[in-house]
């Protein structure tokens, strides 16, 4: 069963939640985890695409901005995959930062939820978790 950790961030800053999104894969990456970061929005997937660029001076996070009708091919083998669209079936990580529970995020090991104090953001992750817990899915919290 997918486990569902919700990251909890204490103020609303737009680039803050990317900056712990980037972390986070940067996390997974070390430990050899395929990521796909899903998002309803192209424009905070290309906001995203930039800070996996400059997250860190000295390093780099390997990812492919893919678009939504993307057919997968064996060149497709970045660590991190960013996309509104389906994921490549050898990805075991999913960060979600859509709106919505995405249909597939029950075909991850992990489904990572990260929200801040955006109005919108808390009220649609208060949804996400609701329906996690309805149907019984391990939930844990982090508070950053």
């Amino acid at each position: 069963m997918t486990r569902i950790d919700f990251y909890v961030l204490a103020n609303n800053d737009p680039l803050a939640r990317l900056q712990l999104v980037c972390k986070l894969a940067e996390k997974a990456i070390g430990q050899n985890q395929k990521v796909l970061i899903h998002s309803d929005s192209d424009e905070q997937l290309i906001t995203l695409d930039q800070t996996l660029w400059d997250f860190r001076a000295l390093s780099f996070i390997a990812h492919q901005l893919l678009p939504a009708n993307h057919v997968f091919s064996t060149s497709d083998n970045d660590p991190v995959h960013l996309s509104t669209g389906a994921p490549a079936p050898d990805r075991t990580l999913l960060i979600n930062l859509a709106e919505q529970v995405p249909p597939f995020f029950s075909r991850f090991e992990r489904t990572l939820e990260v929200i801040n104090e955006e109005p919108d953001v808390q009220s649609a992750g208060r949804l996400r978790y609701r329906f996690y817990q309805q149907r019984g899915y391990p939930l844990h919290h982090h508070k950053i």
